[in-house]
């Protein structure tokens, strides 16, 4: 049971992280479209951590855990004046994102994985590098965005490089370029169909020291 108190009244947060579960689940093709709507719109519905439950009781974790919490799992922020050595490594959280119809985001202090997908279907999502954590020096980050957008928020210390293009879309990039020494390098790649994918640097709350 992921609640020992299955009466208890369910949280935004909470029925946000099951959405998510579902979102993931879909993605690798654990779930038909026709069950994850079901599932997604029993989802944002349910009162009570024992309505949501059942909802992922035959799914893993998004990245691979053993069942999904309610329980938000507690991250450190990013201290200020913590360099890039303190940044890179470390388990990572889920490799996919998709927003089908909704949004998602992925921001604030999370641990980006080496290879990561973001899937916008009528949707859109968010993406900020700027308080993250990162698995490994080497990331790839892959967007893909039809009849949606998608936003990729870079610091200004980060080594990124974006490939993608556009089909009756846009492929933005005014983020390219090295970063400081020890910095992650990140390669942004995918592409938009009749939808837009923008990366822009921007300083973070904290700057590195």
């Amino acid at each position: 049971m992921m609640s020992e108190l299955p009466e208890m009244r369910a949280s935004d947060a909470e029925r946000e992280r099951i959405a998510e579960a579902l979102r993931e689940a879909v993605a690798e093709g654990r779930l038909t479209m026709e069950e994850f709507e079901e599932r997604l719109e029993a989802a944002y519905k349910a009162r009570t951590h024992g309505e949501l439950e059942p909802l992922v009781r035959d799914l893993p974790a998004p990245g691979g855990g053993a069942a999904v919490s309610l329980t938000k799992a507690t991250s450190s922020p990013v201290p200020a004046g913590e360099g890039w050595a303190g940044r890179i490594g470390g388990p990572a959280g889920g490799t996919v994102a998709v927003g089908v119809m909704g949004g998602f985001q992925r921001k604030g202090t999370w641990t980006v994985p080496r290879r990561f997908t973001a899937f916008a279907f009528w949707g859109g999502g968010e993406i900020d590098l700027r308080e993250a954590r990162f698995e490994d020096g080497e990331i790839v980050i892959r967007c893909v965005a039809i009849m949606g957008g998608m936003q990729i928020v870079v610091p200004p210390e980060l080594d990124v490089h974006v490939g993608g293009f556009g089909i009756m879309g846009g492929f933005g990039d005014k983020a390219s370029g090295a970063g400081t020494p020890g910095s992650p390098r990140v390669r942004i790649t995918g592409f938009a169909f009749w939808g837009g994918v923008g990366v822009d640097r921007k300083e973070r709350r904290k700057s590195l020291e």
